[in-house]
């Protein structure tokens, strides 16, 4: 394997481990598809920036998704908090509004005659992300991908880490957790808020669809496995590392997409967990009969 496959490949495990980490949280609060819903509400921003910058330059473009995106998770919570709308509800107004609001101000701003390539936030190909490469002083120093990730996973480990007590009473007993003082509200929009960061920074190289990939299987495999919450994080980013690495290696092998791929040996690792726990609690069934 050569070193840009290898690029691709740690750029995968980067972005995955971030939304694995992130996601399991949210399979606890039952809002795991706010990574989808991000993906879809971004659109505004990208049309913003285009309007404002007159260029399709990926960061003005990037910037812009990532006002929305976290506007997005803002709005859902506003929804929640403050009327009888179900999350889900919340989840699929917001998405919807958003999305068409980008399409009507594509319309109104630019006549419907100009492509905006949405491309680079919502569909990236990760195959390519080797190609933006940064020297300093002549010195390969990584790609921009691995640059902007890597201190995000950084942030997103801290943040876990220190966070761990907010994070585990407001994602298993929220009444509890506020009958101890705690601002629940607090807690869950600097995790949306981060998620949405994370998802919106990740979009350009690996498209959204591994985004919310990475945001649900790896987590949803590991949950299968244990209840407890530490564990839970530590599992998750090992399926993803699986996954990251199974998946280019097969990719590479089959000359097929390695988002796809990646994506599809998550769903497989998933199905075998799942068969597993199947049998494993047949088992325990069948010996705990035999015992009585």
């Amino acid at each position: 394997m050569d070193l840009n496959n290898l690029l691709v490949m740690l750029t995968a495990i980067l972005i995955g481990s971030s939304c694995s980490l992130l996601g399991s949280f949210l399979i606890l609060r039952k809002s795991v598809m706010i990574g989808d819903a991000i993906s879809h509400s971004v659109l505004p921003g990208i049309v913003l920036a285009f309007i404002f910058t007159e260029e399709r330059a990926a960061f003005p473009i990037l910037i812009g998704a990532a006002v929305f995106g976290v506007l997005t998770t803002m709005f859902i919570q506003f929804l929640q908090r403050r009327s009888n709308v179900q999350e889900g509800a919340a989840i699929g107004i917001s998405f919807t509004f958003f999305f068409a609001l980008g399409v009507i101000m594509i319309a109104l701003s630019t006549g419907g005659n100009v492509d905006i390539d949405q491309e680079c936030v919502l569909f990236g190909e990760i195959a390519s992300s080797y190609l933006d490469k940064i020297f300093i002083d002549g010195y390969f120093v990584g790609t921009r991908s691995i640059l902007t990730m890597t201190p995000v996973l950084v942030i997103i480990i801290l943040f876990v880490i220190l966070g761990m007590k907010g994070l585990r009473l407001t994602s298993f007993n929220e009444d509890y957790a506020k009958a101890l003082g705690i601002n629940v509200n607090a807690w869950n929009y600097a995790l949306l808020m981060l998620v949405s960061i994370t998802a919106v920074l990740s979009f350009e190289a690996v498209g959204a669809v591994l985004v919310v990939g990475f945001l649900t299987i790896p987590p949803a495999s590991a949950y299968l496995i244990t209840n407890n919450l530490s564990k839970m994080l530590w599992i998750s980013v090992l399926y993803t590392i699986l996954a990251a690495v199974g998946g280019t290696l097969l990719a590479l092998e089959l000359d097929v997409t390695i988002s796809g791929m990646i994506v599809s040996v998550s769903g497989i690792l998933f199905l075998i967990t799942w068969l597993i726990q199947i049998l494993v609690q047949k088992r325990n069934k069948i010996e705990s009969l035999k015992s009585v």
